[in-house]
């Protein structure tokens, strides 16, 4: 009697994109635009996403530096219509923390605020260490 196995494979992005950047402002900038266009390429729609990008690129330049290490910059869209950002940088001890808004308070601190606003979900994954990756789901039509 043969036997048929079946290997089932974890959904994987339909579309993905990936990059490493240096760990400076002039890479955050960066992340930013080529998030744009890899998303232009894709007929996705671009505003929320680069926002979502910049604030994240910053977090991990200002936040996960270890010099002389980059950062890496994760897009992808899956084949339920999600549309997934990936920000992986070298500071696993420095977890990103959401910071209230204060009357003449700081103006740093708060990017979090708005992509837990913008995002359909958003978390933290520790790993490979001395990783973190912080992570951002936008729901998109299909």
């Amino acid at each position: 009697m043969n036997r048929e196995i079946t290997r089932i494979e974890p959904s994987a992005p339909a579309r993905q994109f990936t990059v490493l950047l240096s760990a400076t402002r002039r890479g955050a900038r960066l992340a930013r635009l080529l998030a744009t266009e890899q998303l232009r390429s894709w007929g996705l729609p671009l505003e929320t996403a680069a926002l979502i990008v910049a604030e994240l690129a910053a977090n991990a330049v200002l936040h996960g530096l270890v010099p002389g290490r980059d950062f890496r910059l994760t897009i992808g869209v899956t084949e339920t219509a999600t549309l997934r950002i990936e920000v992986t940088d070298s500071r696993a001890e420095r977890l990103p923390a959401i910071r209230p808004r204060t009357e003449g308070g700081a103006e740093s601190g708060h990017g979090l605020l708005l992509v837990e606003a913008l995002a359909d979900r958003w978390g933290v994954v520790l790993g490979p260490a001395p990783c973190k990756t912080v992570w951002a789901e936008l729901d998109i039509a299909p």
